[in-house]
This record gives C-alpha cells, structure tokens and sequence, in this order.
C-alpha cells in the first residue's frame, strides 16, 4: 500500500504518518486483522489494497493520513 499511497500524496502535499500497529497492544486489538490499514483520522479509507479514488477525494479535503 505505501508504494502506491506515497506518489498520491506528493501529489496532494499531504503528510503520511506511519505507525506500526503490532508495536501497540491497543491498535493490535482494534486494526490487526485488517493491516495495512489507512485512516484520515479516525476514518478508515482502505485496508489491504489502496483504494486510490477515495484516497484522492480524501487528499482533495487536505486531510492527513496514517498508514498502519
């Protein structure tokens, strides 16, 4: 997913913060079986594959992402 996420958000000159959810019980809990994951805050905009179009239209809103 990062390798097509990062190109998209070049693009749109948004900030992708990584984070490693097997690193953090909580986060385990709540996104282990869905990783990689990625949310614009609390959102979930895809898992496994990058949804690119709705990545776009998120981007558009000059949301932040983090990918996990």
């Amino acid at each position: 997913m990062r390798a097509a996420l990062v190109p998209l958000a070049a693009a749109a000159g948004a900030a992708v913060e990584e984070i490693d959810v097997d690193g953090d019980p909580a986060l385990e809990a709540r996104w282990g079986e869905k990783v990689p994951v990625l949310l614009a805050g609390e959102r979930e905009l895809c898992h496994y594959r990058l949804d690119a179009g709705v990545v776009s239209a998120c981007l558009g809103s000059g949301a932040t992402l983090a990918s996990g």
